[in-house]
C-alpha cells in the first residue's frame, strides 16, 4: 500500500521522461502559433505546414500521453494517504522535472 508521497513522486517523474514528448510538441504549438500572434514568442520562419498537420500529430501524442498519465495515477491517488490536492499537485508537477532538466540542461 502506498502510504507515503515517494510512489507517487518516481512514478510521475518516470512518467515525465516519455512525456518530454507531448510536452515539447504542445509548447512547439502553443510557440508558434497563438504566443507568436500575440508577439510573445517569435515564429519558427521555417513553419509555414499551417495547424492541421500539427494538430493531427499534437492531439492523439497528448491524448495518449494523457490517458497513460491518468491509468497509472487513479489507482495510486486511491491507495495513499496524501490529501487529494497535494496528490494531484505532485501528480501534475512531477511529469514536468524530466523536461525542466533538458531545458536548464540546454
Amino acid at each position: 500500500m502506498a502510504k507515503h508521497w515517494s510512489v507517487p513522486l518516481v512514478v510521475n517523474v518516470l512518467l515525465g521522461i516519455p512525456g518530454v514528448v507531448p510536452f515539447w510538441l504542445l509548447w512547439y504549438l502553443v510557440a508558434n502559433w497563438p504566443l507568436a500572434e500575440l508577439g510573445w514568442t517569435v515564429r519558427e520562419p521555417t513553419e509555414n505546414d499551417g495547424m492541421a498537420l500539427w494538430l493531427v500529430i499534437v492531439v492523439p501524442v497528448v491524448t495518449l500521453y494523457g490517458l497513460i498519465w491518468w491509468l497509472a495515477n487513479m489507482p495510486l491517488r486511491r491507495r495513499t494517504a496524501l490529501a487529494p490536492h497535494t496528490y494531484w499537485l505532485l501528480s501534475l508537477t512531477a511529469p514536468l522535472l524530466p523536461t525542466g532538466a533538458l531545458f536548464l540542461n540546454s
